[in-house]
Parts: C-alpha cells; sequence; structure tokens
C-alpha cells in the first residue's frame, strides 16, 4: 500500500526577509502522491556554513553569496523554505547486499525542488540529514559530520575527475549530536543530482503490481533524462537501453580510477547513470582485484572487480519491473521478456568497450590494435602480483612515455622491477607504431591519469580534524587538491603518496 499523504509541518519553519531565489520549477511533485510523501524538513538548533560550492552555484543561476548567508544558512539546513519549494521525501524500494526491501525510501533527506541549471539541464535539490520522515524506520534522519564530508570531498573529486556524479552544493553543522556508536556532531549535506531516480523507485511501484505507477515513472524518467527515446517506436525499451548503456559506460570510468563504489544496492542505481551515495566508497592505493572496503561487506559482494557483475544484476531488477510496460508496448509477455534479454546483453560488450578504450588513452594509445587488451591485462596482473599503486603506476607512465629514462619512477612502484622491465619492452614497441609525438603523447596521457584522488587516509585525517578537532582547514585543503586532479602542482607531493602501513585505513563505513 503507498504511504498516505504527509501533512507538512510549518511550527519552525519560516520565510525570511530576504529570500534565496532558486527559481524552483518542480516537476516530481506533480506526480500523483503515492510516489513520495510531502514533509518539511525538521529544524536544527543553531546551524552554521561550512561549505558552499561557488562554482556549482553559479552554474545553477544560485548567489553563492546569499546561500552563505545567515538567511541561507536557514534555507541550508531546513529551518526556513525558499520560495517555490516543495519539500517531499521520495519513496523507493531496493535490493540490498542482494535482499530484497519492498519499502526504503528517503529516510534522512528532503527533495526541496528542482532548478534548471545554465546549461538547459534540470536538477533536484536535496538536503540529506534533514530529519525523519514516513520512510525513516525508527531511524532518526540525520547524518553526521564525518560522512557529510566524505560525500561533498568524493563527489566533488569525481566531478572533477570527469565521471558523472552527485555534487555537492553545501555543507552545514546543525548544533546537535546524533547518536551513532556514539555522539557525533550533526551536519546537513545539499546534494545536487539530475535526478534522484534510482533502480529502486522502479521496484517500488513493481513490488506493488502497480503498473499504471511504473508507466508514469518511465514516461517521467524518458521526458527527464532520455528524451530521444519518447520518439522511437518502443520508448520504455529505448528507456532501457539507455540507462544500460550509461552505466556501462559510468562502471569503466570507475574501474579505469580504481573507485570502489562499496555499496551497488539497487536504490544506489541512478536512472540518470551518475554516481550516487557515497557511503564506504574508497579509491584503491595497491592494485588489487578482489579489494573491499565497505565495513558491512563480508561477503566482498561489492568487491572492485565485482562491480560490472553487479551494476549488470542491477539494470536486470530494472528489466524486471519494466517487463509489463513492455508487454503493453510490443502486445505480449514472450516478446517483452526477449526485448529485454536483447537489451541487457549489450551491457557487456559496451563495458568491456568503454574500459578498453579507457585502458588504451591510460597508455598512450591513440590507434586500436588487436593485441592492446592482452598488454593493458598483462600490466593490470604485474601490478596486481608486485603490489603496484595503481594511481601512481599510471600517473608516472605518463613521464615514460616521453622516454626511457621515466621508466625509473615507474619501476620503483614494483615489488620486482624486473616484472614493469619486461612489460614495458613491449609497450615501447607497441609506442613505436603511433602517430604521435612522445611529448603530445605524454601530455594527454596526463588527462587520463590523475595525479591526485582523495586517498583514503587523507580522507579520514580530514575528517578526524573536523570531528574530533572542530578544523575544517585539512578538509579545504584536501578539497582543493582533488578539485584539480589532472595538475602536477608543486609542493602538494604528499597528497600523491600511498599510504604508510600505520596509516592505512582497509576498512570504511556507510554513516547511516
Amino acid at each position: 500500500m503507498p504511504f498516505p499523504h504527509a501533512p507538512a509541518s510549518t511550527s519552525s519553519i519560516t520565510s525570511g526577509p530576504h529570500p534565496i531565489r532558486f527559481n524552483f520549477e518542480n516537476t516530481y511533485a506533480r506526480l500523483p502522491e503515492r510516489f513520495y510523501s510531502r514533509l518539511n524538513p525538521t529544524a536544527v538548533p543553531t546551524p552554521r556554513l561550512i561549505k558552499v560550492n561557488v562554482e556549482l552555484a553559479r552554474a545553477l543561476g544560485l548567489d553563492p553569496e546569499a546561500l552563505a548567508s545567515p538567511e541561507g544558512v536557514q534555507v541550508l539546513s531546513g529551518n526556513r523554505l525558499a520560495e517555490g519549494s516543495e519539500p517531499l521525501a521520495m519513496a523507493y524500494a531496493g535490493h540490498q547486499f542482494g535482499y530484497f526491501v519492498p519499502q526504503l525510501g528517503d529516510g534522512r533527506a528532503n527533495l526541496l525542488g528542482e532548478v534548471v541549471g545554465s546549461n538547459g539541464l534540470r536538477y533536484d535539490i536535496q538536503l540529506k540529514g534533514s530529519g525523519p520522515t514516513p520512510f525513516s524506520r525508527r531511524g532518526d534522519g540525520r547524518a553526521s559530520l564525518g560522512p557529510v564530508l566524505r560525500e561533498y570531498i568524493v563527489s566533488e573529486a569525481m566531478a572533477a575527475l570527469g565521471v558523472p556524479t552527485t555534487r555537492a552544493l553545501a555543507a552545514v553543522t546543525t548544533g546537535e549530536e546524533v547518536l551513532r556508536e556514539e555522539a557525533f556532531p550533526g551536519a546537513i549535506l545539499t546534494r545536487v543530482a539530475a535526478s534522484h531516480l534510482r533502480v529502486g523507485t522502479f521496484q517500488y511501484f513493481s513490488a506493488q503490481d502497480d503498473v499504471e505507477g511504473t508507466r508514469i515513472l518511465a514516461d517521467y524518467a524518458i521526458a527527464r533524462h532520455y528524451p530521444g527515446a519518447a520518439h522511437t517506436k518502443h520508448p520504455y525499451r529505448a528507456l532501457l537501453d539507455g540507462v544500460i548503456a550509461r552505466h556501462a559506460a559510468l562502471v569503466a570510468q570507475w574501474m579505469l580510477l580504481g573507485f570502489v563504489h562499496g555499496v551497488m544496492n539497487t536504490d544506489n542505481t541512478s536512472i540518470s547513470g551518475e554516481t550516487i551515495d557515497y557511503g564506504p566508497c574508497a579509491f584503491m592505493e595497491n592494485y588489487d582485484p578482489n579489494t573491499v572496503f565497505s565495513s558491512i561487506d563480508h561477503q566482498e559482494r561489492y568487491a572492485y572487480s565485482n562491480q560490472p557483475r553487479v551494476a549488470l544484476w542491477n539494470l536486470t531488477r530494472l528489466a524486471e519491473t519494466l517487463l509489463p510496460v513492455f508487454a503493453q508496448e510490443l502486445g505480449d509477455e514472450a516478446s517483452a521478456l526477449a526485448s529485454a534479454k536483447e537489451a541487457l546483453a549489450a551491457f557487456t560488450p559496451q563495458f568491456e568497450a568503454a574500459r578498453l578504450a579507457g585502458l588504451r588513452r591510460k597508455l598512450g594509445l591513440v590507434t586500436e590494435r588487436k593485441e592492446d587488451a592482452a598488454l593493458a591485462e598483462d600490466l593490470l596482473n604485474r601490478m596486481a602480483a608486485n603490489r603496484a599503486d595503481f594511481t601512481l603506476t599510471f600517473r608516472r607512465l605518463c613521464g615514460a612515455a616521453a622516454g626511457p629514462e621515466g621508466d625509473k619512477e615507474v619501476r620503483t612502484l614494483f615489488s620486482d622491477p624486473g616484472a614493469y622491465d619486461a612489460w614495458a619492452t613491449g609497450w615501447r614497441r607497441r609506442l613505436e607504431e603511433e602517430p604521435i609525438a612522445s611529448a603530445q603523447r605524454a601530455a594527454t596521457m596526463r588527462m587520463a591519469n590523475p595525479a591526485f584522488i582523495p586517498r583514503n587516509h587523507m580522507v579520514e585525517a580530514a575528517l578526524d580534524a573536523a570531528v574530533e578537532q572542530q578544523n575544517l582547514q585539512p578538509f579545504e585543503d584536501l578539497l582543493d587538491v582533488v578539485s584539480r586532479p589532472y595538475e602536477d602542482r608543486p609542493n602538494l607531493e604528499r597528497y600523491t603518496k600511498p599510504a604508510r602501513p600505520e596509516e592505512r585505513v582497509n576498512h570504511t563505513f556507510c554513516g547511516t
């Protein structure tokens, strides 16, 4: 049964003398009310600004100075509603570590509304950690400072790396404590997304046999994210094709950067093809395909190497929800099933093609040869056997591509430097077949191989300083570094180095 409409409480929410203008244009709030529950954020005692993302604010047509003002902080904390805001908590379901939960929803988030950016695209503005909702399942609906800062750092790093992702518009502290395994300072993240539609959103209606709701949601997703699909013979199949293609490209990008999402549940699989929900995420240091960071992933379901398989599994769940509208579109269930299987069969070839194209860029190859895949896999296997740092190896290959004198810096990353030497011989033979000069090749490679990633020990150090010492400078410094990941920047070498043994952070936590 759908959630009942929840009346908004306005007892502690007021309009300010200088309204913050978001120019909201809300479309999701026009959908039937079984899609969400309307309610306002829960007020907090003493909100204080941590950070406003000036560049992103301007791209969204917002005034960053107004957002940072006392009135703006009241909006970013949920204490005050901006003009045109229609707060709601979205309904969705999801498979969590393989187990289906038919009703999840925004248990600690409010979708304030939608804005149209300077690029003409529509974006959700959401408060994360804004208090309990009808979907909270006895939770407090709050977020603590550490996970908020982690999502801010990592999502902005991913954006700078060129990966489709939600973004952080702002963060505030709330002046109250939230209780997890111990008491932590509370915080709220203002998150920006192309939308918050998830595979789990479709599963919510499917679980209730609400075919009309599934169709309405599919039509909305097409209009918002895949408008070209509306003009095809089979729009719902085109929708599925589009989501599959975007996730094939997305997960390939994750793999090419050594990124481990950590909690690839279907409710964390976005229809827009963005990376969403940065919980126990991290970037690998020593290359190991079996790397797992999440403290609750005991079965290693979401290990680095499993991410493509899990993405396909999640997309298969989406296809299942669409079978009834496929059947309406195609005329019968057998045709619907065949069409869904055909669409899903495209994922692996698309992912493998995107990954191989990315590996060629990382290795400085602009032409295609049949043996390129074997060359790349041979390097990865040698990196794994020699515990070579993923990011540093590829970044230092940029120098080696300029000339053999650069080999020295790469081979020191291998426990057996001869393993690199043996591979480099074949790589150099392959580079001789390329039509570009070595200097141009090295420059191109530097745009595919970042110098800086948010290394886990650096992230944790920044979070510890903020939470335990109320010192936000390490957060600011790290954010500045990862926001320009492809530049060689003097005096910042410490951010490129792997963790020392005593600094290693092998387990990360969801934060809920």
